[in-house]
């Protein structure tokens, strides 16, 4: 049986670099990790002290809306924590 001839593989020329590099803006971002914290934290503070004082702080008027408002900040910490690199 003959043997089949070996096909030799071009070699790999990468494409042309560009001229002009295109310039990478880095942003500075320190701010997003304290603001995610506080706010995860103010969250968890509203709802506690709600717990805690049987519904008359931190906004006696809300009423079981102080459970929304401490899971908007939250919601509003994993928010901002979407912009963490």
């Amino acid at each position: 049986m003959p043997k089949s001839r070996i096909r030799k593989k071009a070699d790999f020329t990468p494409p042309p670099a560009a001229k002009e590099a295109t310039a990478i803006r880095l942003t500075n971002r320190s701010w997003v990790a304290p603001v995610m914290l506080a706010l995860f934290l103010i969250g968890l503070a509203w709802i506690v002290v709600f717990y805690v004082t049987e519904g008359d702080l931190p906004m006696k008027s809300f009423g079981n809306w102080n459970i929304v408002v401490g899971f908007g900040f939250i919601a509003a910490g994993f928010g901002v924590s979407t912009q963490w690199k």
